[in-house]
């Protein structure tokens, strides 16, 4: 009862949030993670400007904690979402808060290409729109997967502190009924719930990731 009635329209939320919220953010993630390829020393056109500012950019924006980002980007949310509390509001922090580190993951897959590979490319003929799209980002696409799975699952830790704050989610029914009306049993599920969630995903990840690299 307390499963159909609490705890799974709480997990439907927080499915959506997570996964809404990643999408947009690898989405977007992938654009500073080709501009920092591109313009890093070894990169297609290195610029030594672009790549430092870029870079000190994500980096500011990762070691931002994720509360303090949910609480500062109030305004923004209401301008996006129409207001600072609920599901859908939650998904414009879950996204800023998962771009940064989506963007990482997936430039840090993107350098584990061959140069070979690259330089094969190049001896073709290859613009730098080809090389990106058609060599980097394919022979990078398993590890992206793998970096993909990551945020996910932090976008998941994310969507548990926005609940806490009026997101939704497992984590609203977290700290409403478990926390504030003391209710364990609720708490025991809840945590219980995004354990098998985590590694449903990360298992999938794997899978995809065994699939790329045949």
């Amino acid at each position: 009862m307390v499963f159909q009635e609490l705890l799974l329209p709480a997990l439907q939320e927080t499915v959506y949030m997570v996964f809404v919220s990643t999408f947009f953010s690898v989405l977007l993630g992938f654009i500073p993670a080709i501009v920092l390829i591109i313009t890093a020393p070894n990169g297609l056109k290195p610029n030594s400007a672009v790549y430092k500012i870029l870079d000190f950019i994500i980096n500011i924006f990762r070691s931002f904690p994720f509360l303090i980002l949910m609480i500062a980007i109030i305004p923004l949310t209401r301008l996006i979402a129409g207001k600072s509390i609920g599901t859908n509001a939650a998904i414009v922090p879950l996204t800023l808060g998962a771009l940064p580190f989506a963007a990482r993951v997936i430039e840090s897959a993107m350098k584990e290409v061959d140069p070979g590979v690259i330089e094969a490319a190049k001896s073709f003929g290859a613009s730098t729109f080809q090389i990106i799209f058609k060599v980097i980002l394919k022979e990078a696409m398993p590890s992206i997967v793998l970096g993909i799975t990551l945020t996910v699952i932090n976008v998941v830790g994310y969507s548990a502190m926005a609940g806490a704050i009026g997101g939704g989610g497992l984590g609203d029914v977290a700290v409403r009924y478990g926390y504030h009306r003391f209710q364990q049993d609720v708490m025991i599920y809840t945590v219980i719930i995004l354990i098998i969630l985590v590694q449903l995903l990360q298992s999938l990840g794997n899978l995809l990731y065994k699939k790329l690299t045949k």
